[in-house]
């Protein structure tokens, strides 16, 4: 596996992260007919909090990144896109597994959501992630901390 790691986000990272969003997300909103070039990159922008914001980078190349957020009596994962040169390496797993580790030691609920159809979804059910609710575009999907599973 390449050497990847995590720094803060600082606000400069917002164009990149829209960019990247735009890039993987394309085939499933496509796929979904909700695809627009323009509010793709909006809504990156419109939410974009570097103090909840992580860049996940390669050999030290910008190839991703991931939020977590407080919300109520959980933790939103958000935004963790990786770029395609940086997929199927096993690093989407390993920056999950290092977020899940620091959850299940604060003992801290997780949720997220991701498209319909989208494969990310088995990444996550493969972690613990189970269903909570789904919509005619989105399926959200929660993880109890370790020793507390439904």
């Amino acid at each position: 596996m390449h050497e990847w790691s995590l720094r803060p986000a600082v606000r400069a990272d917002v164009e990149a992260v829209a960019e990247l969003r735009a890039v993987v997300l394309r085939a499933d909103l496509e796929r979904l007919g909700r695809f627009d070039e323009r509010r793709v990159r909006r809504r990156l922008r419109d939410g974009f909090v570097a103090a909840h914001t992580w860049v996940i980078e390669v050999d030290g190349v910008f190839a991703g990144c991931v939020a977590l957020r407080p919300e109520g009596d959980a933790r939103r994962l958000e935004h963790f896109y990786l770029a395609p040169h940086a997929q199927g390496r096993g690093i989407g797993s390993a920056v999950l597994g290092r977020f899940l580790g620091e959850a299940d030691r604060d003992s801290v609920r997780l949720r997220l959501d991701v498209l319909r159809g989208s494969p990310a979804r088995r990444l996550y059910e493969r972690h613990g992630f189970v269903l909570e609710r789904e919509d005619a575009v989105d399926v959200f999907l929660v993880r109890e901390p370790a020793g507390i599973r439904r």
